[in-house]
């Protein structure tokens, strides 16, 4: 392979670099209102988490059962989860909603390993076809002189400039969209570890207080 095919590569990828920035970009739009979505339709409101905290400080399972019955939040599914195996021991709902929280996180975790990802080399690939648009903007000076063909250089520059600007823009709002998704995760899970925790507190003081009566 001589140079000049090695310059024409250059062009052609420059030129594809662009086409996959524009199709990176319209995906993560669209794994970015996929999971929007899908975090909408599971989060727990304030006033539900309000009346089940009363709910387990009655000490009636039933009632904590139905109210959350109807919530598709994370909290909800790690408490019910811990909830149908109430009689079998705090220790083993402990245990059963501890792996209730973890398969709900890789749930909706889903597709946020792309953002990460993309968010961080986005740049990294525009600024890879800026350096193959330059390339093929300077071989052509080589080839036509220094007469008119310097505004053509500039020209086939700025057009190269094009894919580090644009890998920019992609890389903005899946690093923007990856963040905010993971800190709404965080916080989801900690309310769910915060609830499981006084699920369990009462559950041990159930199961505490016969024994207490017997030994009396």
């Amino acid at each position: 392979m001589n140079m000049s095919s090695l310059v024409d590569l250059a062009g052609t990828g420059a030129t594809w670099v662009l086409y996959t920035l524009i199709a990176l970009s319209a995906l993560q739009f669209a794994v970015i209102i996929e999971r929007g979505i899908v975090f909408a339709r599971s989060r727990a409101s304030r006033t539900l988490r309000t009346r089940v905290r009363e709910a387990i400080a009655t000490r009636n399972l039933k009632a904590v059962s139905i109210t959350l019955w109807d919530s598709r939040s994370l909290e909800s599914r790690v408490l019910q989860a811990g909830l149908k195996n109430a009689d079998r021991g705090p220790d083993v709902v402990d245990e059963i909603m501890h792996s209730a929280a973890v398969d709900e996180r890789l749930r909706l975790e889903r597709g946020l390993s792309f953002l990460g990802t993309l968010g961080n080399n986005a740049p990294f690939l525009g600024l890879f076809g800026t350096v193959l648009g330059i390339i093929h903007a300077f071989a052509d000076l080589s080839v036509t002189g220094t007469g008119q063909a310097s505004r053509a250089v500039m020209s086939g520059i700025s057009e190269a400039l094009i894919s580090t600007a644009i890998g920019l823009l992609v890389a903005l709002p899946a690093v923007a969209g990856f963040n905010y998704f993971q800190r709404v995760l965080k916080t989801r899970s900690q309310l769910a570890e915060s609830l499981g925790g006084e699920l369990m507190a009462e559950l041990r003081t159930t199961v505490a207080a016969p024994a207490i009566g017997k030994v009396a």
